[in-house]
């Protein structure tokens, strides 16, 4: 588990993976969030707006009923969580192989 002071990520891993080496993937899926977003005090606040958005209007929504600040937060949301897990899991991962939890504190 990685923790910065607004959130926490816990990693799950399919495989075998030492609680050291999930630990160490939390690290790099946070430090690639937090990069991509800008901030690390970026991440709580749209995570938050990013669920808001998916409970609105789902995961796979179409984004043209969005408005531009909504598309801006969903994408911007997707493209860094997309670079955390790469960072976290390797560029060749499949989705049963693992996910993560963020939870706000």
């Amino acid at each position: 588990m990685s923790d910065s002071n607004s959130y926490t990520v816990t990693i799950f891993s399919g495989d075998d993976a030492s609680d050291a080496q999930k630990a160490q993937a939390a690290e790099r899926f946070c430090a690639a969030l937090e990069a991509q977003l800008g901030d690390a005090s970026l991440v709580a606040p749209m995570y938050v707006m990013y669920q808001r958005l998916v409970n609105t209007f789902g995961e796979t929504p179409d984004v043209e009923v969005m408005n531009d600040a909504e598309r801006e937060v969903f994408e911007s949301w997707q493209l860094a969580e997309s670079a955390a897990m790469q960072a976290a899991f390797g560029t060749h991962r499949y989705l049963d192989e693992g996910g993560y939890q963020l939870r706000i504190l």
